[in-house]
């Protein structure tokens, strides 16, 4: 009888939140994006305050990314062979100070387009190790059968705060000024750094030799080169997220001036992106164990696809706010696909790794989109922009011909007796996780 009820407790999409260190860390990371998205609404509308240009708001889309895209792979490997506790907390750290700063300047009318983007782009390099860590850690504080239950619900968490932070966000904005977002975030993130202080990590005997940092960083690479399944989740989020962040990058502009919106229904906006996720995330564990992640990410595909191109087309706010649903649940379904479909192919020796090469890959996209969009946005109008973006998703599908994604399982124990590369122990770093 108690076996039976454990066994349906693993099935569970809710599963991981029975574990106390999961728990509290997944409520850390609701209040950082609480946070995060409230701060997302003031760098945003901030920019649209000091210019007209579609490329430069577009381009704080890509000053957030252009950091991880550059540094993730080097923070990966990082997380692999350093305490990670310890990593966090100086990551949390310097994010602070980041927020902080922004919002003092901010607070003085000190801040420029150039200045905005560049502390956006300081912001990115904590992202940037923060990404791969956290997903890691999260990795180890559940039991492997739970890992893409974990995966799920820490997407979830993104999604939920950003059902209601981002027009929060936009309140505050109206009412007490931008800098009171960056300020707020700040708090957010001092919380998080509370949670991890508070964490005693424990140590595990590892099976395998230490690793020296650079060998973990090029034995990564290897490994992702010489996986089939992993570089097929690779080229898949690189086609989807291309096209996918014209939407991120241009909504700004879309509220402003296309739906002549101010702060606060620039917030809703994205607010109702993040409950179509919501939406999403609640079917997904039970879809996750019907339908492949090749059929989740397909079908999620084709309604952002849908959403965006109708998006151009809408001129009433509420349509607009429908579309954003709609184009929420999209999202997830191809985030958390991708996502799922990641971490059944890594072993749990190299996860970091490889995580941090599937953000390189997925920031990539979207700093490289950015920039695209916003570009094509100055040239030919937002709505365009958008109709092109919607067919960019729609096409990405193609991919699915040379690249399917694998249902198979990844080994999760490191081998002693795998040969060396180039001179090198084969990588274990710390041994098998938890689970």
């Amino acid at each position: 009888m108690g076996s039976a009820r454990t066994a349906r407790r693993h099935e569970s999409g809710w599963a991981p939140l029975h574990h106390v260190v999961f728990r509290s860390l997944w409520i850390a990371g609701v209040a950082s994006n609480v946070g995060a998205f409230m701060h997302q609404v003031g760098q945003g509308w901030l920019m649209t305050m000091m210019t007209s240009s579609p490329l430069r708001v577009a381009l704080v889309q890509s000053a957030e990314s252009l950091p991880i895209f550059l540094l993730v792979v080097p923070a990966g490997a990082l997380a692999d062979v350093v305490d990670q506790r310890r990593l966090a907390i100086l990551v949390q750290a310097w994010m602070v100070a980041g927020a902080t700063t922004l919002g003092v300047i901010t607070h003085a009318h000190r801040t420029t387009p150039a200045l905005l983007i560049g502390l956006t782009f300081v912001m990115g390099i904590g992202e940037a190790v923060d990404n791969p860590l956290w997903q890691a850690v999260v990795s180890e504080v559940v039991p492997r059968r739970e890992v893409p239950q974990a995966v799920t619900l820490s997407g979830l968490s993104i999604n939920l705060a950003r059902t209601f932070a981002p027009a929060l966000g936009g309140l505050v904005v109206a009412t007490a000024g931008v800098f009171a977002v960056f300020l707020l975030h700040a708090v957010t993130l001092a919380y998080v750094l509370v949670i991890l202080v508070r964490w005693r990590r424990l140590e595990r005997p590892s099976k395998a030799p230490a690793e020296r940092w650079l060998g973990a960083m090029g034995a990564g690479l290897r490994y992702v080169r010489h996986s089939p399944q992993i570089q097929a989740v690779l080229f898949r989020t690189g086609a989807s997220m291309f096209g996918a962040v014209c939407l991120l990058a241009l909504l700004p502009l879309i509220a402003r001036r296309s739906l002549g919106l101010g702060s606060m229904g620039f917030g809703v906006l994205l607010g109702c992106l993040g409950l179509g996720a919501v939406i999403a995330g609640a079917l997904l564990p039970k879809l996750q164990g019907r339908w492949s992640s090749e059929v989740t990410l397909s079908a999620g595909t084709l309604v952002f696809s849908a959403a965006l191109g109708a998006l151009a087309l809408a001129h009433q706010p509420w349509l607009a706010r429908g579309l954003m649903l709609v184009a929420g649940v999209g999202w997830m379904s191809v985030v958390s696909s991708l996502n799922v479909a990641l971490e059944i192919a890594t072993p749990s020796w190299f996860r970091a790794r490889v995580l941090a090469v599937f953000m390189l890959v997925y920031q990539g996209a979207l700093a490289l989109g950015g920039v695209v969009w916003g570009a094509l946005a100055e040239r030919t109008g937002l709505r365009l922009a958008l109709v092109a973006g919607g067919a960019t998703v729609a096409a990405s599908l193609a991919v699915r011909i040379w690249f399917p994604l694998s249902r198979d399982v990844a080994d999760s124990d490191p081998s002693l007796r795998q040969p060396a590369s180039r001179g090198r122990a084969w990588p274990g770093g710390r041994g098998a996780r938890a689970g």
